[in-house]
């Protein structure tokens, strides 16, 4: 199996399992399966194997699950950043913030104090003009 068809193979897996994941069935087959396992500790007198049971189980998917949802979150924000940078390209938006995303931490809070004391700026004239329109 080549390494791309390796990658398909699991974004569409993860992609599939995120979608059942977040469905409201699977949260009810969760809880149906804890209550049903929880019902059971009298039968297994609360022994060590009966809490390993659900101690593991719940482990394997919690780790399992960590990987199918980054790689689904990570697939939506670079779409989602796909989006915005065709947008900002066919914009009059400055081309300047097209794959920002990939900037050094501190260049990113630069950008972003800069921003904040442009958009500042812009708010004041803003309110300034609508101060200047508005009757005595």
């Amino acid at each position: 199996m080549s390494k791309s068809t390796a990658s398909n193979f699991f974004s569409q897996f993860a992609t599939t399992i995120a979608d059942w994941s977040g469905r409201p069935a699977t949260f009810v087959l969760a809880v149906i399966l804890v209550l049903a396992w929880a019902i059971t500790g009298p039968i297994f007198n609360y022994s060590e194997t009966w809490q390993l049971v659900i101690n593991t189980g719940t482990t394997i998917i919690t780790f399992l699950m960590v990987f199918v949802l980054q790689n689904s979150q990570n697939r939506d924000g670079k779409a989602l950043q796909a989006k915005l940078d065709e947008l900002i390209l066919t914009s009059q938006a400055q081309n300047k913030f097209v794959g920002i995303e990939k900037l050094d931490e501190e260049s990113l809070r630069r950008m972003s104090k800069t921003l904040a004391e442009e958009a500042d700026c812009i708010e004041e004239v803003a309110d300034g003009k609508t101060n200047a329109r508005q009757p005595v």
